[in-house]
């Protein structure tokens, strides 16, 4: 029954601790895009990594999708 009235107070303050991190974060705004990032993956430059012998000309890729 002791270790309670070390757990309550303990539980208080970790509570508050990230009831104030959650407040700190939405200040700073680490939640104000939530789109960008899981879209960003699929623009990256991965033209280096593409094999001379596989890639496309720009001239060749507008004639066959036109």
């Amino acid at each position: 029954m002791d270790i309670l009235y070390l757990l309550i107070p303990l539980a208080i303050i970790l509570a508050g601790v990230a009831t104030w991190a959650f407040f700190w974060s939405v200040k700073q705004g680490q939640f104000d895009d939530l789109e960008s990032p899981a879209h960003r993956i699929l623009f990256d430059d991965d033209d280096a990594l593409i094999p001379d012998d596989a890639r496309i000309k720009k001239d060749e890729g507008k004639d066959k999708h036109s």
